[in-house]
């Protein structure tokens, strides 16, 4: 198939991680095998992506300061990229992929949901609508003509993303009751999902690459107002206590999408 794949990873949507403690205490135990889990995961989609006929996979740990992959346990095949790489790169890639992916902040039974901060942010707008980190992971490629293709997470992840991309192949790996606990598959099963989601997807043609429209109009509201004071800018625009507005023409960077 010769597709060159971006490939962002995120960490509450990873197989395995079934409680809060696993994703915030980055000096549990617990954190260990998250990280592992994480490898196990990305190397499974990308495993499928090549023997789907992938010409190349760019991969971004996008979690948190994207301190998370384990050196020397990435599949050899994959480059790592990172913020400062990803727009060497993109313009080159013609699908994206997204592995361990949450659902937005406000999302019923849904596996530690959030957007960008779950302590700091209580929504994000774009051209007024609420989204997620799904859609901002869209709207950095869809900018540059890169369809979504494939998404894995938890159950609510994957239903955001199909509203949002219909037809989009999911890998639904575990689901939540309640916010920081989740029932997850067996590991041979979600791996063998994440696998066959990345091998469908790169199968899919035809697709269109997601488009909010620009100029962009971001809009945030913090849990707090001084939290939005530390945002309040001269190329911000304050709309009140909690929230700020800014505008964005162009994408020159992937923080051109963010607040």
């Amino acid at each position: 198939m010769n597709k060159k794949v971006l490939m962002v990873t995120d960490l509450e949507g990873i197989s395995g991680v079934a409680k809060i403690e696993q994703v915030m205490n980055t000096e549990s135990p617990d954190y260990i095998h998250t990280r592992e889990a994480l490898m196990a995961d990305t190397n499974a989609a990308i495993a499928g992506c090549f023997d789907a006929g992938a010409e190349a996979v760019y991969v971004w740990d996008g979690h948190g300061g994207g301190k998370n992959f384990i050196p020397g346990t990435l599949d050899p095949r994959a480059t790592q990229i990172d913020g400062s790489t990803i727009m060497g790169v993109v313009r080159d890639c013609d699908v994206l992929m997204l592995v361990g992916m949450h659902a937005m902040s406000g999302t019923a039974k849904a596996f530690l949901d959030h957007t960008q901060s779950s302590a700091t942010i209580f929504d994000y707008k774009y051209n007024g609508i609420r989204r997620g980190e799904i859609t901002q992971e869209c709207i950095f490629a869809g900018y540059f003509g890169i369809p979504c293709v494939m998404v894995t997470g938890d159950r609510a992840a994957c239903e955001e993303a199909k509203e949002l991309l219909p037809g989009v192949i999911t890998a639904e790996v575990k689901y939540a009751e309640v916010r920081n606990t989740a029932i997850c598959l067996p590991p041979e099963e979600a791996h063998k999902r994440i696998y066959d989601a990345a091998v469908a997807g790169m199968a899919l043609e035809g697709r269109e690459a997601f488009d909010p429209g620009f100029p962009l109009t971001i809009e945030v509201t913090f849990t707090r107002a001084d939290y939005c004071d530390l945002h309040d800018t001269d190329w911000r625009q304050r709309l009140d206590a909690r929230t700020v507005r800014r505008v964005s023409e162009r994408v020159e960077s992937y923080f051109d999408i963010l607040i």
